[in-house]
This record gives structure tokens, sequence and C-alpha cells, in this order.
């Protein structure tokens, strides 16, 4: 097995993903011995579709960072869905029955999405706003109450609710990236619509502060202070490209494309605010986005 770090074994799940390949070595950095759990046919790897978690995985784990899941940004057929939700709740309901039954206790910091909230237009969601309506808010509730099993056995549990992040090297932005950088971005739908995202560094960040800061339980948006709209967003990165933004597209061409999801995405009104981080003390390093995409773009 490792060797144990000082501050202990911590289980990182998708650690292969977006957010996991920048969490992890900044954990090792800090004292922490990091276990990559992966699919696939190793000694160490799962299968939540099956059940599978081989026992030595949890073996002096004091803590969980859990970030599997489906990638949301594909279009909704039945069985997309089914993957999205599944990939969620059975792999998070797999880790927690696998710790009630060894009777272990760890630290769980687990993934959630804004998208708990639904579309509200003009609402200002905290984390002690109720829950919304849609798919993924339906997602996120379950996702979630799986992982409040362990608070229900008095672990500390912190749900990270995260918005778009930003990165040039995956998610939403790297999409982006290619078709503004030939100037042929503009906003989409109205633009009026509410964003919110957090830069992919400050989401590294808030991970660790979830991991080390013991008063932090709970929901916890992960947000930059403030979201900006379709419209401020759509301009902040034609600026950072030094690119014109004249290309609107209009919100049936997005639903053609990608209908249910692009309701509950691309199109949704979903402002929240970063209350419990602010409440913690937590200092942003890139809190501006036009900031933070020129930190995050390189030209």
């Amino acid at each position: 097995m490792d060797t144990v770090g000082a501050r202990g074994v911590v289980l990182v799940t998708g650690a292969t993903g977006l957010v996991g390949t920048a969490l992890c070595p900044e954990l090792e950095s800090r004292g922490w011995t990091v276990r990559r759990l992966a699919r696939g046919n190793g000694a160490q790897a799962w299968n939540p579709d099956l059940g599978h978690l081989p026992d030595a995985v949890l073996d002096d784990v004091c803590a969980v960072v859990h970030l599997a899941g489906e990638p949301v940004a594909q279009r909704w057929t039945p069985e997309a869905k089914r993957r999205i939700r599944d990939s969620r709740v059975h792999s998070t309901r797999l880790l927690v029955d696998r710790m009630l039954e060894r009777g272990q206790r760890v630290d769980f910091v687990g993934a959630s999405g804004v998208n708990y909230y639904g579309c509200r237009s003009g609402a200002s969601n905290t984390e002690d706003s109720p829950i919304g309506t849609g798919f993924l808010a339906e997602v996120c509730h379950a996702w979630e109450a799986e992982m409040r099993r362990l608070s229900d056995h008095g672990m500390r549990v912190v749900k990270l609710r995260t918005g778009m992040v930003l990165s040039a090297r995956g998610g939403a932005l790297a999409k982006l990236l290619p078709i503004f950088s030939r100037g042929l971005g503009g906003r989409v739908g109205s633009g009026y619509q509410a964003l919110s995202w957090v830069a992919l560094p400050d989401l590294v960040r808030m991970y660790v502060e979830a991991l080390e800061n013991p008063k932090l339980i709970g929901p916890v948006n992960a947000v930059a202070p403030l979201p900006v709209t379709n419209r401020e967003f759509t301009k902040a990165l034609g600026a950072a490209l030094a690119k014109p933004t004249l290309f609107p597209v209009p919100a049936a061409v997005v639903r053609g494309l990608y209908g249910e999801m692009a309701d509950e995405t691309v199109l949704a009104d979903v402002g929240a605010y970063p209350r419990a981080l602010q409440a913690a003390g937590f200092q942003w390093r890139l809190p501006e986005l036009r900031h933070a995409l020129d930190t995050t773009i390189v030209k």
C-alpha cells in the first residue's frame, strides 16, 4: 500500500478528468497521499455499474473526494440520461455502502452542481435555496441524498455545487474557444440568462478548502462571487481573444441541436452565490470574469 503522507490518504474518484488532473498534484504537494480510483481491469479498479469496489482501496483512507460522473454536455437520449444519473448516484451509493459496512469514518467531499436550483429566472440562489425542477435538479438531489447518508452517521460531508468551470483544457470553454477565436461567437438565446462560473485554479482551491477546513459542512456553491449574463460572458470572451462577437445563436437553433439539454444548461438562468465560502473566509484569486479568461486562455 501507499506510504502515508503527513495529512493521510485521500481517495479520489474521477482523477483523470478535468478537475481531478489538476486537483491530485495539488493535494500531493500539500502532504496528502492520493489514491486514484479509476475504472478498468487493474487490482484497484472499480465498476459502480456492477457494484465492484476492491476492499483494499479503502484501507487507511481518511477522506474521499468524489468527482466521477458521465459528462452532461451531450444530447440527452434516454440512454444518455440514464448514464448521467446512474454514474453519479450508483457510484456514490457504492462508496457510501462500503464505508458504512466497514464502519469507516471519513471526510467526504463530493461534486454536485448549481443545477440543483433548477432554472428560476432572476433568482439569487444561495446554499439555503430550495431545490428546483428539471432533470439535472433531480440528478443533483439524488446524488446529494446518497452523500447525506454519511452525514446521518455523524461524518462530515461537503457537497460542492459547481457552475461552469473555466479551463482551456476541457469543459464548455474549450469547446467555445475555436468558435470565438475565429470571430464567429455570439450570445446564445436572449443572452440575459445568468451564468454561474468558476476558474479551474479557484475550484481546485475550493476542493482543498473543503477537504482541510472542518468548518465547511453541507452544500457549498463552488462559484465565483458574482454570476454574469450570457451577454456579459460573450463580450468578455470576445474581448479576451480580441475578436468580434457578432453572431448570436437563436434559442431554437440550440434546442434543435441539443434538445432538453440546451434548456437546462446554456439557456438556463441559474445565478448562484457562494455564501458558505465567503463565510469561511475563502479568498478567490480569479474573482472577475475578464481576468479569469485572460489567465485561462493561452493566446
